[in-house]
């Protein structure tokens, strides 16, 4: 049915949680499946220092998935005070722990460590969180092993509505390595045509319009208004942000965005579900590839990453 003339068309919605639960129940079936065939459940260690109230809620939600899933969780807990030495020393003792599949040391750490010490200290096949150098080396020569969950988080949610990247024109805003580096790489594996936007671009504008794919992540509220968009992208807005009423609200204006794109993810229900559900697949990869492996050759295959 054709819609009324000056009728007002909205974007449907992408269901980050809904998508998130349907990767935890194929999780939980194959994890109780190795169970029954005798195979021990993947085990994940969350590290977290000091008492960010964000990383907090991250890090209990990861915890809860843990439990729902079947899989172990390694809780470590430490004070803000806790020096880098020590908690590479940590890091070092879960490396060679045969129960822990995966290690995540929630971000951000306190000032006084050195994250790129932290997280290259951490066993490559065990980065579950996707940020060692190996692990985005790999994905930059397209032999990935771990991925960057938030970044292969918006390629499943792609996949989940039935958009193919392939040969469209894919604009990301915000050049993080924890975000838009990756989701880039993951892009131009699928076959877009992947812009990086920054702090440097000149007339960001331009590029925002001519995007079919727009993925947003700069932590800066409403940096992108919605007229910007081209009529019938498909738009994921990853930033995270707090109004000054305290309300949770994303780097796109989402009323006016909703009006052009065909598709978009919103904040709440959007990524949170999706990061955690991406980290719990990382966690069965890597104790499937653990497992399949000899532990001191440690040969990862491209090919059974792919394939599973």
């Amino acid at each position: 049915v054709l819609p009324f003339l000056g009728q007002i068309m909205t974007a449907n919605i992408i269901d980050g949680k809904k998508i998130a639960q349907e990767t935890i129940s194929e999780i939980k079936k194959s994890i109780a499946k190795n169970i029954n065939d005798g195979i021990s459940p993947p085990g994940l260690a969350v590290v977290i220092v000091g008492d960010n109230p964000a990383s907090a809620i991250y890090v209990r939600n990861k915890r809860i998935a843990c439990e729902e899933v079947g899989m172990k969780s390694f809780n470590h807990d430490l004070p803000e005070d806790t020096s880098e030495k020590e908690l590479i020393e940590l890091v070092k003792s879960l490396n060679n722990n045969s129960e822990v599949h995966g290690i995540l040391v929630q971000l951000p750490l306190p000032d006084h460590i050195s994250e790129t010490k932290i997280i290259e200290s951490i066993d490559p096949i065990k980065d579950v969180d996707g940020f060692h150098p190996y692990t985005i080396g790999r994905l930059m020569q397209r032999i990935p092993v771990l991925r960057p969950c938030t970044s292969i988080g918006v390629i499943t949610m792609l996949d989940s509505i039935g958009i193919d990247p392939m040969g469209k024109h894919a604009v990301i805003v915000g050049a993080s390595n924890l975000v838009g580096r990756p989701l880039a790489l993951e892009l131009l594996l699928r076959g877009a045509t992947t812009t990086v936007c920054h702090k440097f671009t000149k007339n960001l504008e331009s590029f925002v319009n001519q995007a079919e794919i727009l993925a947003v992540a700069v932590g800066k509220i409403g940096i992108i208004p919605g007229n910007w968009i081209k009529k019938d992208a498909v738009v994921f807005d990853i930033g995270i942000n707090r109004d000054e009423n305290g309300k949770v609200t994303g780097d796109v204006d989402f009323k006016t965005a909703k009006e052009q794109a065909s598709w978009i993810s919103p904040v709440s229900g959007g990524f949170g579900p999706m990061t955690v559900a991406m980290l719990l697949k990382n966690t069965l990869i890597a104790s499937s590839i653990n497992m399949s492996n000899n532990k001191k050759e440690r040969k990862i295959s491209s090919d059974k990453w792919i394939n599973i």
